[in-house]
């Protein structure tokens, strides 16, 4: 995968990160001492967090992201080494291969871009703020920096294996992020151990869009729908995408 200079390293000797122009709380190094796949806070994150960490990739080229907690990172089996380059793959290529091998008839196509209603940053940092609120169910994740050039590839570049049981190379499903960036503003916002959270600058407006949308993601994540709350894909667009700010994505 092409990388950027990874300044994580920096942080063995300056743990608080003020030679990058951060105030870190106490937190941990994950990864090969010398190339570091991401730094995660030991606490909470609270709902400023994503905010501080922000300016890093500006001046260090490291995105923030928010860990889930139920279990530990060394339960996540994190093997960035396996991973290809998301740069390798097409989003309409990867999801048409989902549906050709789970549904009957044609791949219907990418679904049309849209507008962005907000600034994509903008609208990444009010989820995370919302979902590290005080009963909300990300309350006690904790914050992350990984060295990624942009937010779709924060899975790939950490090597992910959360949807292993629906695709073992995260970096098929980060070519379709990368899409879903330049089409609808969306923006990496949490991992947890088999969960994605995806902000949204631009969700579908209409019922059409919706469903066009909705395929998409059935071909991305089949359980989100068929073990999911939602009885039809129709259900699902109406419910789960209409002007919904917040895509979250579960394999089982």
């Amino acid at each position: 995968m092409a990388m950027i200079p990874n300044q994580l390293p920096l942080l063995v000797a300056d743990p608080t990160g003020r030679s990058l122009g951060l105030d870190l709380p106490p937190g941990a190094l994950a990864g090969p001492a010398d190339d570091p796949w991401l730094w995660a806070g030991h606490g909470p994150a609270g709902p400023a967090a994503w905010s501080a960490l922000r300016p890093a990739a500006r001046g260090a080229g490291l995105l923030p992201v928010l860990l889930g907690v139920e279990r530990g990172l060394e339960e996540w089996e994190l093997e960035p080494e396996r991973m290809s380059d998301p740069a390798d793959h097409e989003a309409d290529e990867v999801l048409a291969g989902f549906w050709g091998s789970a549904r009957e008839g044609s791949w219907p196509g990418l679904a049309r871009a849209q507008p962005p209603a907000a600034d994509p940053e903008a609208a990444a940092a009010t989820v995370a703020e919302m979902l590290t609120e005080r009963g909300f169910w990300l309350e006690d994740a904790r914050p992350a920096l990984v060295p990624a050039r942009r937010s779709a590839d924060i899975p790939a570049v950490i090597g992910w294996t959360g949807p292993v049981n629906h695709e073992n190379d995260v970096a098929r499903l980060c070519a379709v992020l990368r899409s879903w960036e330049d089409r609808f503003g969306a923006r990496v916002v949490a991992l947890t151990f088999d969960q994605l959270v995806v902000s949204v600058a631009a969700p579908p407006r209409t019922s059409e869009e919706a469903g066009a949308l909705a395929a998409e993601h059935l071909a991305f994540c089949p359980d989100n729908i068929t073990q999911g709350i939602y009885g039809t894909l129709g259900e699902y667009a109406e419910k789960a995408l209409l002007d919904t700010p917040v895509w979250t994505f579960w394999w089982d």
